[in-house]
């Protein structure tokens, strides 16, 4: 590996910690299509983020922990149906292509943005009491899909808090941080099995990421809730957009 391509996976690694804390997912579905764009196989970029995810979702939820954000009957609910099905999830993902793999993060990624531009702000007040059967059937999903795509659920767990069971934004990312340090887990040893990641692509993007998401969820939780909501949104649109466009070139 040549020292430019350190240098990327450097930078990949900050920008995708700083927008994991500031938006509580976990960033590989942001950090997989840009490895792809950097040249790493598909299947490399797809899995290796994984690793990464979890001492970087950990680092960023501890911000959100300390205010008091975390809604621990969700997580404990996502949890519980979450993790198995994250592990059926990864072992669908040997008999799927790795383009293809990106091209359906992309899209989800975009898919995201665009309904929450057309969603209604949250505040910092305290939630309506979050539907167990909801709060079940997301862990599924979300799992699932995590386990597809090799990422840690972080980007449909935080739109789906916000719109289904209509949590305050930052409790949104508090709770989806902490549940994507857990699902990350199962569906990295699956791909670790099936001899999916790249150490060196970890270790690099752990080093970078960590301290980010560290900076990024301080600005998230003093940003006043309607803004970080919007601008989150508008950060997926643009993400999604030009990463599906260019792996549809």
């Amino acid at each position: 590996m040549t020292a430019s391509t350190f240098a990327v996976l450097g930078l990949i690694g900050a920008g995708v910690g700083f927008l994991s804390g500031m938006f509580g997912k976990g960033g590989s579905a942001v950090a997989t299509p840009l490895l792809s764009a950097a040249g790493i196989p598909s299947v490399i970029a797809v899995a290796s983020p994984l690793p990464a995810t979890i001492p970087t979702t950990i680092a960023a939820a501890a911000v959100y922990w300390r205010q008091g954000w975390l809604d621990r009957r969700v997580l404990q609910t996502t949890l519980v149906f979450g993790v198995p099905a994250t592990i059926a999830g990864a072992v669908v993902t040997n008999w799927i292509a790795g383009h293809t793999l990106v091209l359906v993060t992309d899209a989800v990624i975009a898919a995201i943005g665009v309904r929450l531009l057309f969603s209604h702000s949250t505040n910092d007040g305290d939630p309506r009491p979050a539907p167990t059967r909801s709060a079940m059937w997301i862990g599924l999903g979300v799992g699932f899909s995590a386990g597809l795509l090799a990422n840690s659920g972080g980007a449909l767990l935080a739109p789906l808090y916000l719109t289904v069971l209509r949590l305050p934004i930052k409790r949104t990312f508090a709770t989806s941080l902490s549940a994507a340090t857990v699902l990350a887990i199962p569906a990295t040893i699956v791909h670790v099995l099936l001899g999916h990641i790249d150490w060196t692509i970890v270790a690099v993007l752990a080093a970078t990421s960590v301290p980010l998401s560290i900076v990024g969820s301080r600005v998230a939780v003093t940003t006043q809730s309607a803004r970080l909501e919007r601008m989150y949104a508008v950060v997926l649109v643009a993400l999604g957009g030009a990463f599906l466009a260019h792996g549809l070139l």
